[in-house]
């Protein structure tokens, strides 16, 4: 008896009925056409990261301009409406927030540059201070030598002062990033009424250009109150961190609280680079290390409670942002772009989650609850 090929014996039917043809689910198969589109969309991405990463003295500046112009946007259509001309509003807060960042920079620079010409004398100071981890640095090898450990625990050094000058390098912007960060921070402001009608009017279908007039105004509001927000906590960081080290006897307080303040716009990095100051400045101000330590440790407490309580408070509702989120997108942009790019990374991460928030479909399908 001859049996079709679809026809399959049951073991154990001596009588070789066919067996009914399954109907579960295949596994899905990825097609050769959506690998080609993957490996495309990987190919597109790391050429747009290698683009922004070699042409930073371009993209630097007009994404910054772009992105603080967004932010001051409300304050130009506040002006305006008092009749103000968007050209003279734009010149008007751009003049005004310069001048506000160059008072900051004069409370900073000026013990900073004091503090400079003395880093030998400095640096020998705090390395004196630090011989009082000797002892516990030779038990810590000698407790290493008799469990057979190979290396012994590195001595303290202090930093050379040959890595002064470059990190001012890299940090200082040039001047032709500069020109190009206000010109087109000016201009940008004057004309953004235009820009958000021809983006608009980009789109033909109608459903298109209400999405973009969405989009374009969630950004303007969230960023605008962003800045808005952040600059009042970090404002009141500055205030508070002024008076801790006024209160503990620091030296020039009103400049550690303007650092303090400039800091904090930058997440993690700022906060943990000012307690690193408080500390070195503390250790060389103070006789004792109790002393110099508590300035430092209260910083640190001001900061926990910032950080955890008071902006979660008044900015997670407004920005919900996810903590891995925000430290991904901190690591990238400050590896991309330095510390300016650290300053643009919630900023470019809210603009993102708005953009995949309008842009993808609300009925796409979602994964199972746990």
């Amino acid at each position: 008896m001859r049996v079709l090929p679809s026809e399959r014996l049951i073991p154990g039917n001596s009588e070789g009925e066919p067996l009914p043809e399954s109907h579960s689910e295949l596994p899905p198969v990825i097609r050769r056409t959506e690998f080609v589109a993957f490996a495309l969309a990987g190919l597109l991405l790391i050429a747009v990261v290698t683009v922004l990463y070699l042409g930073r003295a371009f993209f630097l500046p007009v994404v910054m301009a772009f992105v603080t112009g967004t932010m001051l946007s409300p304050a130009a259509n506040f002006l305006e409406r008092c009749k103000v001309p968007r050209g003279l509003g734009a010149a008007l807060i751009v003049i005004a927030v310069t001048a506000v960042v160059a008072f900051v920079v004069a409370l900073i620079a000026s013990p900073a540059m004091e503090w400079s010409t003395r880093l030998p004398e400095l640096g020998a100071q705090l390395k004196d201070k630090l011989h009082v981890f000797d002892r516990p640095l030779a038990l810590w090898r000698e407790l290493q030598g008799m469990v057979g450990g190979s290396e012994g625990f590195p001595s303290i050094q202090m930093p050379k002062v040959e890595w002064v000058q470059p990190t001012l390098e890299f940090l200082s912007p040039t001047f032709t990033e500069f020109l190009l960060f206000f010109v087109t921070l000016i201009l940008f402001i004057a004309s953004w009424r235009d820009l958000r009608r021809a983006v608009i009017m980009t789109f033909s279908d109608r459903d298109a250009r209400l999405r973009t007039l969405r989009i374009l105004n969630e950004i303007e509001v969230h960023l605008g109150n962003y800045l808005l927000m952040v600059t009042v906590i970090n404002v009141g960081v500055g205030v508070a961190t002024g008076i801790i080290c006024a209160l503990t006897g620091m030296p020039n307080p009103a400049g550690l609280g303007a650092l303090a303040a400039t800091l904090n716009f930058i997440p993690i990095i700022g906060p943990v680079a000012m307690f690193v100051v408080l500390v070195v400045v503390g250790l060389v101000a103070f006789p004792t290390i109790s002393g110099g330590l508590m300035a430092a440790l209260a910083f640190g407490g001001l900061t926990f409670l910032e950080g955890h309580f008071i902006t979660p408070t008044i900015i997670g509702r407004r920005l919900a942002l996810n903590a891995l989120a925000v430290l991904l997108a901190l690591a990238f942009w400050t590896w991309m772009w330095g510390p300016m790019g650290a300053f643009l990374s919630s900023p470019l991460l809210i603009v993102a989650l708005i953009l995949k928030e309008h842009l993808l479909p609300a009925d796409a399908p979602q994964l199972p609850q746990d």
